[in-house]
């Protein structure tokens, strides 16, 4: 929230020069929970965040390399159903 707060307190703007905004978020507990849930799990079995997941790959362990097509798999439905989800 601080960062947000400097924008607004000094009125930044994106490179086009449209102000930057933020709207107020549901604050239920459950969607946090469960996102939270979901990204822990999936970095836990991983046993790496995405940048040794590259790395790793670059070593040869080329398990790495289902777990990484599995991140880009959740990016991709992420920006698809992204719309439809209660941000």
């Amino acid at each position: 929230m601080i960062g947000f707060a400097l924008i607004k307190n000094f009125n930044i703007r994106d490179l086009p020069g449209n102000p930057i905004l933020s709207y107020p978020t549901d604050k239920s507990i459950t969607r946090y929970l469960v996102g939270c849930t979901i990204f822990g799990l999936g970095w836990a079995l991983s046993g790496a965040c995405p940048g040794p997941m590259v790395v790793n790959i670059g070593y040869g362990f080329f398990a790495m390399a289902i777990v990484f097509l599995f991140g880009i798999i959740g990016t991709f439905l992420y920006g698809y159903f992204k719309e439809k989800l209660p941000h």
